[in-house]
């Protein structure tokens, strides 16, 4: 990014194939501190200590919250001291059947869409007060099927990779919408596809991968810290490059999904 030094950041699902892979790209490189956000404390410091031997790096550590619950989300922004230069939000569920988090939202909507947006919201004051800052929100090109009036699948059959495409293309849409909010904070929002990797995200969805968790932690890291890409927002890239994105176009669709989850 635009500093060499004292850079923060956090990784949302940094205990999964791609998250740990992102981390430890960023952790490797000089002047950074990097924060895992986890549900699981176990799996959160046992990747804690596998990046610090990866790398080398003692400035990195571990949240526990679940971004799938906003009250865990404004907590976890509501103990944050000091500052943060980047949010990258990775972390997504693909549940083979339909569930509910303890608020009743279905569960692949709460993790995978309105828990970005709440991180997003959470520590937008923080990004702005350590700005320059970049927000990375890891999507997908397997992105489609949105609709926006069954959002959590009560009248649509539940299909798990119906629910991960509907998520993802929201993803991308509210990526632009906030782009545009956050950019006279001095802050940055990009989208983008990371390498398809073997995990359990990728085998629910009948996928196998074929890329190494570090192929696929490649565009996001390049994207969180490369200083090219700094002033760029709005954007959606793969690897490494800029990508058409059909979905930033429907400008009246990305600002209806946007009210829609100020309603959650």
């Amino acid at each position: 990014m635009e500093h060499a030094t004292e850079q923060v950041a956090i990784v949302t699902g940094g205990t999964g194939a791609i998250g740990s892979a992102i981390a430890t790209g960023i952790a490797g490189q000089p002047g950074w501190e990097v924060v895992l956000v986890s549900r699981d404390e176990r799996r959160a410091k046992q990747a804690v200590q596998q990046i610090v031997q990866a790398t080398g790096n003692r400035r990195v550590r571990h949240e526990i919250a679940d971004v799938s619950r906003r009250g865990a989300v404004e907590a976890l922004a509501a103990r944050w001291a000091g500052p943060l230069h980047l949010l990258v939000n990775n972390a997504a569920v693909t549940p083979t059947r339909r569930e509910e988090t303890p608020e009743g939202i279905e569960l692949q909507f709460a993790t995978n869409v309105l828990g970005y947006f709440w991180m997003i919201q959470a520590f937008a004051d923080t990004l702005h007060r350590s700005a320059p800052a970049r927000v990375v929100n890891v999507a997908s090109y397997w992105a489609g099927d949105l609709e926006l009036n069954d959002l959590e699948f009560t009248r649509r059959r539940y299909d798990n990779n119906t629910a991960y495409r509907q998520s993802k293309q929201a993803d991308r849409m509210l990526t632009v919408a906030f782009a545009e909010r956050l950019k006279p904070l001095g802050v940055t929002a990009n989208a983008c596809h990371p390498g398809d990797v073997p995990s359990t995200l990728s085998r629910n969805l009948g996928f196998h991968g074929h890329n190494t968790p570090e192929e696929g932690a490649g565009t996001p890291v390049w994207l969180a810290t490369d200083p090219a890409v700094g002033k760029m927002t709005g954007k959606y890239f793969a690897d490494c490059h800029e990508a058409p994105c059909q979905f930033a176009r429907d400008r009246a669709g990305f600002e209806a999904l946007f009210a829609t989850c100020l309603l959650y």
